[in-house]
């Protein structure tokens, strides 16, 4: 039997990386799972092979930053499953520009999709938990909710954001039986790590740069995150709400990045 046999669980951004890998996972391990993604081409294919594979899985399409997108989500989740135990709020957008040519557009547009969506996603999901005993809610955040980069100021905005609203959820709702935590990605091969190589002069080159930012030696994969979402959505993780966990590769800890030469040994001295 799965670690989630029988729970439902929706999962936003589900067409592709870090959210198509949940949804993968979380059917192998037993959940009844909604499929919901801005661009139905994709998360409808991602559905359509999972039900072929056997698994009990829908899709609705969904921009979360629509207040009626996102009811539309939840109405048909409730009238085919009848409650939610589970909601992953990975559904979000990327944003590299400097601040001086960032507009107020550039900033409602990320805020609206990575702040308010999950806003509005988890306050449909916690109505519909509290009248069925709880259950847990996971905000794919990122790294940047530790350290921040030139270029990202609304995306870092946003995933701080998330991870406020995360922490006064769990103080608020964790009595009711309802965790709520943030799993913070390092970075991970999806599309977005497609698009830093094809954009560098040099592809060999912007793959050690960043290799050596991972104390762990590689990239991440969706299998990384989707593992951790597993543990977080399952009851094995019963005493934990209100995180902010990480799964980076040792990215966060480490000062800076590694040299590309030998240093002598250092004995230590006056400073």
């Amino acid at each position: 039997m799965g670690r989630l046999q029988g729970k439902v669980c929706v999962i936003t951004g589900a067409g592709a990386g870090i959210g198509r890998g949940i949804a993968e996972l979380f059917s192998i391990e037993g959940a009844k799972v909604v499929l919901s993604s801005r661009r139905e081409t994709n998360g409808k294919t991602v559905c359509d092979q999972l039900t072929t594979a056997g698994y009990d899985t829908s899709f609705v399409k969904c921009d979360i930053s629509d207040s009626t997108d996102v009811e539309h989500l939840f109405d048909e989740t409730i009238q085919q499953y009848g409650r939610i135990d589970v909601l992953i709020n990975n559904a979000g957008i990327n944003f590299v520009k400097p601040f001086t040519e960032t507009t107020l557009s550039d900033f409602d547009r990320v805020i609206g999709t990575d702040l308010r969506g999950t806003f509005l996603c988890t306050s449909r999901a916690v109505r519909e938990m509290l009248k069925t005993g709880g259950g847990s809610i996971i905000n794919i955040t990122s790294v940047h909710t530790i350290a921040g980069m030139e270029g990202a100021a609304p995306y870092d905005a946003a995933k701080w954001g998330v991870v406020g609203l995360t922490k006064s959820l769990a103080v608020e709702l964790s009595s009711k039986n309802i965790r709520v935590n943030a799993l913070s990605p390092g970075l991970i091969a999806t599309q977005i790590w497609d698009d830093i190589q094809a954009a560098a002069p040099d592809a060999q080159a912007c793959n050690r740069y960043w290799q050596s930012n991972i104390p762990a030696g590689r990239v991440g994969t969706v299998e990384d995150v989707a593992f951790f979402a597993l543990f977080l959505a399952s009851d094995e993780s019963r005493y934990v709400c209100g995180a902010n966990l990480l799964v980076d590769g040792g990215m966060t800890s480490q000062l800076v990045s590694r040299p590309e030469f030998d240093s002598k040994d250092l004995t230590g001295g006056a400073r």
